[in-house]
């Protein structure tokens, strides 16, 4: 008889993630280095298949800058299909059995790729219309402005126990709950990110955007994979929220925006991130816009007219001061031991000449984004 030896298995070593890097790859490539079950969030901006027919014009005869570029370009809709199919594998491997996948696409492909997901064993949540404030007109006027694009948000399984910050995202909606269709902007301004006086990419997201997905799915420390990081509009929320991200991107000069872009993205502090947890008709524009559209930061200080009271503004937009905290209109009551509180004239903002209500930043930020 043989003596029996036990044999081990040599450990296997750690895979230290690339966290807030940038790797330059193919999105597939990149995904299959890295270990199993590894992020808690995929945020997928994916190329539309657009299949543009042409340059396009405008009524005065200034060309268009689409979207025409080769990342775009796939010789059939089966290419592109066998495209999200690897992707998407892959994403669903690196996924945490508790973590969602975000993926957004207009008309051109969103279907394709929702089917695509259903087919790679996602659970579909919810899908989300972004409702676009300032939307690009039909130029030739032969359809309906395209004014939307459309999200999905799945789950690993049907019966995974993902992350939803339902009671910030109420807070954020100014105490209603938050509906499937957002409405915001689309990137112009100071946001929209130039090159030589063009754009530095096509297919911008606003910050707005990121920033009430990963407010609403993930918690400060969670890690965000963006396998088509482009100019690195996920990367400059995560920062700002205290979530670590992933980035994969193709192209150089892409990188190279996102890395300055990121490096110049302020985090705010521990005790702006922190959000409310579960214990008449809607406003037109709730507090956390202005949050999430940058009129006013996470940890900002506000005042009553009076100055006797002074709280601090949080990222899902209530409000703290010492032990209190709750949207502008309950903590105001709450301070004045009153029934009910109009928390826009109650509060006030530190303007250039003196304190203003904050009713002023939601005026400033209709008369921008209402057509």
């Amino acid at each position: 008889m043989g003596v029996l030896e036990r044999v081990r298995k040599p450990a296997v070593a750690a895979v230290e993630l690339p966290l807030n890097r940038i790797l330059r790859d193919d999105c597939v490539a990149a995904m299959r280095a890295l270990p199993d079950a590894c992020v808690d969030m995929v945020f997928a901006d994916p190329p539309y298949n657009l299949q543009l027919g042409g340059d396009l014009f405008r009524p005065e005869g200034g060309r268009v800058d689409a979207v025409d570029n080769d990342w775009d370009k796939f010789d059939s809709n089966a290419v592109y299909d066998a495209f999200s199919h690897a992707w998407l594998a892959e994403a669903r491997r690196i996924l945490k059995p508790n973590g969602t996948l975000w993926v957004i696409g207009s008309y051109h492909n969103i279907f394709r790729v929702g089917s695509v997901l259903q087919d790679e064993g996602f659970w579909i949540l919810n899908d989300i219309i972004w409702r676009k404030a300032n939307p690009m007109p039909n130029f030739k006027g032969t359809r309906f402005t395209n004014a939307h694009e459309t999200l999905i948000w799945a789950s690993k399984s049907e019966s995974a126990r993902y992350t939803f910050n339902y009671r910030a995202m109420k807070t954020l909606n100014d105490e209603l709950q938050m509906r499937s269709d957002w409405s915001f902007p689309i990137c112009g301004g100071q946001e929209r990110i130039k090159k030589n006086g063009t754009k530095a990419h096509p297919t911008q997201k606003p910050e707005a955007l990121l920033y009430r997905i990963l407010l609403a799915c993930t918690k400060p420390g969670d890690v965000v994979l963006d396998p088509f990081f482009g100019t690195g509009t996920t990367g400059a929320v995560a920062k700002r929220l205290q979530r670590h991200f992933i980035g994969i991107e193709r192209e150089q000069d892409y990188i190279d925006v996102a890395e300055e872009r990121i490096a110049a993205a302020l985090p705010l502090d521990e005790s702006a991130v922190t959000t409310m947890q579960s214990p008449t008709a809607a406003p037109r524009v709730a507090f956390g816009t202005l949050i999430e559209t940058g009129y006013l930061q996470p940890g900002a200080k506000l005042w009553d007219a009076r100055r006797r009271w002074s709280a601090t503004v949080r990222a899902d937009g209530s409000l703290a001061m010492g032990t209190e905290a709750g949207s502008i209109h309950k903590l105001g009551a709450t301070l004045q031991k009153a029934p009910s509180c109009n928390g826009w004239s109650f509060w006030h903002y530190e303007a250039e000449d003196g304190l203003k209500p904050i009713d002023a930043l939601r005026q400033t930020y209709l008369l921008a984004t209402q057509p």
